[in-house]
């Protein structure tokens, strides 16, 4: 069952990341405006950032949390499954995950939404929290959301 207010409450997310890029032509700044965002609005949630394609491997961006993994391999983690299989991946456990790189010992489960502009995978959103079974189905669509107002932000940049 859907929760209306989780749903509207992603919808003012949405709009608030359009607003926030709206005019602005920086794409380290539109990754670090929309981790912070996220990372403020998001309840149990201890590491939400970015990576992105750097020579065939995904390569930190800006995020709000521990010191991360610097470069991933595609198909390595769940970040790097997520670019390999394109799509999006949400663990309830990660350790449960075979190959789960764990660069917080904290996290429990994560959601990772690759970022595609033109048909290329540009990178990812990853966010991890500290509890099991974190991330719904309403959160998966209110971030796909949030991805898809980041990719036409980006879109205009790359």
């Amino acid at each position: 069952m859907f929760d209306a207010k989780m749903i509207q409450d992603y919808d003012t997310l949405n709009k608030t990341l359009d607003a926030l890029l709206t005019g602005e032509n920086d794409i380290v700044s539109h990754l670090a405006n929309a981790s912070a965002l996220l990372n403020f609005y998001l309840e149990n949630v201890n590491w939400v950032g970015f990576y992105t394609m750097k020579n065939g491997q995904l390569q930190l961006g800006p995020f709000q949390g521990m010191p991360a993994c610097v470069t991933i391999p595609v198909g390595k983690g769940v970040c790097g499954t997520a670019v390999s299989e394109k799509k999006t991946m949400r663990i309830d456990d990660v350790h449960a995950f075979p190959g789960h790189i764990a660069c917080d010992a904290r996290s429990q489960s994560e959601i990772v939404i690759p970022i595609t502009i033109n048909q290329t995978i540009f990178g990812v959103l990853d966010i991890d929290a500290p509890i099991k079974n974190r991330f719904t189905e309403q959160d998966q669509i209110g971030l796909e959301a949030f991805v898809k107002v980041l990719e036409k932000h980006l879109a205009k940049l790359v």
